[in-house]
């Protein structure tokens, strides 16, 4: 169960590959969450094909230093040889101020894929989140339609993204507390 209330702050997170069933399930049901009910993009449930192949992503609240709640999430899938994709990228609307999660599943996503041969890394990208991929030294590619909404198809500089080759463990970042 996702936690609502705004005064819960967790001190760390951790962001990785799903490696159990109970992280990729709530990554889906945040996904339903997110871009069925909250965005209303997809009727239902978010689930496609891309999803049988694809490598979830999760951004987990730690509670004394141990995962506890799925609160954010992505998927990477390579299309064909060292061509990837980064997409349903999504942050818990409770945890969005929290501790740049976004930022650290997209980190974490294109340094995953560039240890295993990535050589060029793209995504299409909502037009609210442009900013925040071009502070992450992403650039336009296009601009695009698709469901109904305006997207950039963008690609990451892996230049900027050393490979990670424990994606399985991944990243610890701590909490932004408000001054």
């Amino acid at each position: 169960m996702l936690c609502e209330t705004e005064h819960y702050v967790p001190l760390e997170y951790r962001v990785k590959w799903t490696t159990l069933p109970w992280e990729e399930q709530r990554a889906y049901d945040l996904r339903r969450a997110v871009f069925c009910e909250e965005q209303g993009i997809f009727a239902g449930d978010d689930r496609d094909e891309t999803d049988e192949r694809a490598q979830l992503l999760v951004a987990m609240a730690c509670v004394a230093g141990m995962p506890d709640q799925v609160v954010g999430t992505v998927r990477i899938h390579q299309e064909e040889p060292g061509l990837w994709f980064g997409s349903r990228l999504a942050v818990h609307a409770a945890f969005r101020r929290h501790g740049k999660l976004g930022a650290t599943l997209i980190r974490l996503a294109v340094t995953s894929a560039n240890a295993v041969g990535c050589h060029t890394f793209l995504a299409h990208v909502q037009s609210q989140n442009v900013p925040l991929f071009r502070r992450m030294h992403w650039q336009v590619i296009r601009e695009e339609i698709l469901l109904g909404r305006s997207h950039h198809l963008m690609q990451a500089d892996l230049g900027h993204y050393p490979p990670c080759t424990t994606p399985r463990s991944g990243f610890v970042t701590q909490a932004r507390h408000a001054a």
